[in-house]
C-alpha cells in the first residue's frame, strides 16, 4: 500500500490524459488552470514580489551576510550565490517592476516583450512550479520509477543509452511539460538513478513539450485541423533525433559517473539484476519501504517549490525578456536568418524570406517562431516552422535556464550547439512529412 496508493495518485495527476477545455492535458494541468482562472489577476503581483524579494535577499546574503540566511541550510539555497547571479535577479526585479507599472519605453514592457513574459509565461510557471514541486515526489519516491523502468530497461538502454527509469521523465513531459520532465531528470540524477551523460541525454532530448501545449501551438497558426499529422510528424522527428545524439558530441563527451552526492555506482545495475515482474515489484516495494512520511513529503515539496521559485524565475524573466525585445525589435535573427533562405528555398519552402528569421528564434523562446510564422500565408510553411520549433526542444527561456542551473551538467555553449544540431537534423525531416502532407 506504502507503493500502491501514492505512486497511484502521482499516476493520476502527471501521466493520465483528461480531456479539458483546452485540448487533451493531465490532472495537474487541469489544476493549475482552474487556479490560474481564480487567482490570475493578482499572479503579476506575485511573480514580481518573488523576483524582488530574489534580488533583495541575495544582495543581504553577499554584501550584509546576516546570521539568520547563513545559518539556515533553505535560506543558504534560495540567496546565496555568484556576482554574476545576483546582477541577473536585480536586471530581473527591475524588469518586472517596470513591466508591471509600464513604467519606461514600451519595447521594453509591451505584450510582445515584457508583458508577454510576466503575465502570459511567469504567470503560468509560478503556479506549476509550485505544484511540480510538491507533487512529484508522489511520482519519483515511492517505487513507480523503479517499476516502469524494469519494463523499459530493455529497449530504452540499447537503443537510446539511457537507463528505463527515464520512462516517466518522458511520458511526464509528453502529457504534463517539458518543464516538469527536466525537474524530475535533474531530481533523478541527484538521486543517482541516471549518470551524468544519461541526464544530459534525456533532458537535451527527451523534454518535449506537452500534448495540450501543442494543441495551443498548432490553434494559434491556424492549423488545428492537421493536429494528428502535427503531433506524429513531431513526435517521429524526435525519436530519429534520439538515436543520433547520444553517440556524437557534445554528449559523448559528458562522463558516464554518477552524481557526487548520490549513493550509486557504475557496477551497481539493479535493472539486469532483478528481471521480470517480480523484480520490479520488489524494487518498487522496497523503494516504497523507505520513502517520506506526508510531513518530510510536504516540507521538502515546499522547499522544492521555492528553490524553483526565487533562483529560476528571474533568470526566466531576464533571458525570455531580452529573446523577445531582440526578436521583436532588432533585425539579428534576420541577419541570422538570412544564410538559410537558399537552404529552404532549395527545401522548396514557400516563402522562405518570412520564414528564415523563425528558425533560430527558438534558441530564446519556444513561442516566438509561432509568433512569426502565424503571419505566413503558406500553410506548409506554417506547419513545417511551428513542428520545427517543437522538435528544437532546447528554448532558454524554460528548458535551457532549468538545465543550467540544476546538476546536470550541460553550459550554455553545448545547448547551443545542441540545439543547433537539433535544427540541421530536424528541418529535413519535417519539411519530407510536409512534403508528403501538402503536395
Amino acid at each position: 500500500m506504502r507503493f500502491l496508493v501514492p505512486s497511484a495518485l502521482g499516476v493520476c495527476l502527471f501521466l493520465i490524459p483528461f480531456s479539458s477545455e483546452r485540448g487533451p492535458t493531465v490532472l495537474i494541468g487541469i489544476i493549475g488552470y482552474s487556479i490560474l482562472d481564480i487567482i490570475s489577476q493578482w499572479l503579476p503581483f506575485l511573480v514580481v514580489a518573488v523576483i524582488t524579494v530574489s534580488a533583495a535577499g541575495s544582495l543581504i546574503s553577499r554584501f550584509l551576510e546576516p546570521g539568520f540566511i547563513h545559518n539556515s541550510k533553505l535560506l543558504r539555497s534560495l540567496f546565496d550565490t555568484s556576482l554574476f547571479w545576483i546582477l541577473v535577479r536585480v536586471v530581473s526585479a527591475v524588469l518586472g517592476i517596470m513591466t508591471l507599472g509600464e513604467v519606461g519605453p514600451e519595447w521594453l514592457w509591451g505584450m510582445e516583450t515584457g508583458g508577454l513574459v510576466l503575465f502570459k509565461l511567469l504567470s503560468v510557471l509560478f503556479i506549476f512550479f509550485l505544484l511540480a514541486g510538491l507533487f512529484l515526489p508522489f511520482l519519483l519516491d515511492y517505487g513507480l520509477v523503479e517499476l516502469i523502468g524494469a519494463f523499459l530497461h530493455k529497449v530504452l538502454k540499447p537503443v537510446y543509452r539511457i537507463p528505463g527509469s527515464s520512462g516517466v521523465d518522458i511520458i511526464a513531459s509528453l502529457l504534463g511539460d517539458g518543464t516538469v520532465g527536466t525537474l524530475i531528470t535533474a531530481r533523478q540524477y541527484e538521486n543517482g538513478y541516471y549518470t551524468a551523460r544519461e541526464a544530459a541525454v534525456i533532458a537535451s532530448t527527451f523534454s518535449i513539450v506537452s500534448i495540450s501545449f501543442c494543441v495551443v501551438v498548432v490553434n494559434f497558426v491556424g492549423l488545428s485541423h492537421m493536429f494528428p499529422y502535427f503531433y506524429f510528424t513531431v513526435i517521429c522527428t524526435c525519436l530519429i533525433i534520439a538515436l543520433i545524439l547520444p553517440r556524437i558530441w557534445p554528449l559523448t563527451s559528458i562522463p558516464d559517473s554518477y552524481h557526487p552526492q548520490s549513493q550509486r555506482s557504475m557496477d551497481v545495475d539493479k535493472y539486469e539484476s532483478f528481471p521480470g515482474l517480480s523484480g520490479a515489484v520488489w524494487l518498487a516495494v522496497e523503494k516504497a519501504r523507505v520513502g517520506p512520511d506526508l510531513q518530510t513529503l510536504l516540507k521538502k515539496g515546499l522547499n522544492n517549490a521555492l528553490d524553483i521559485w526565487f533562483v529560476f524565475m528571474p533568470i526566466i524573466m531576464v533571458i525570455a525578456t531580452l529573446g523577445m525585445i531582440i526578436g521583436q525589435e532588432t533585425s539579428a535573427f534576420d541577419w541570422l536568418g538570412a544564410p538559410i533562405v537558399p537552404v529552404l528555398n532549395w527545401l522548396g519552402i514557400p516563402e522562405a524570406h518570412k520564414a528564415a528569421p523563425a528558425v533560430f528564434l527558438g534558441f530564446a523562446d519556444m513561442f516566438l517562431p509561432v509568433a512569426v510564422c502565424a503571419q505566413i500565408d503558406s500553410e506548409m510553411t506554417r506547419f513545417v516552422i511551428t513542428a520545427l520549433s517543437i522538435a528544437q526542444l532546447i528554448y532558454m527561456s524554460e528548458v535551457g535556464v532549468l538545465i543550467m542551473r540544476s546538476s546536470i551538467p550541460l553550459n550554455f555553449f553545448q545547448l547551443l550547439c545542441l540545439f543547433l544540431i537539433r535544427t540541421v537534423l530536424a528541418l529535413p525531416i519535417i519539411v519530407l512529412f510536409a512534403r508528403y502532407y501538402f503536395l
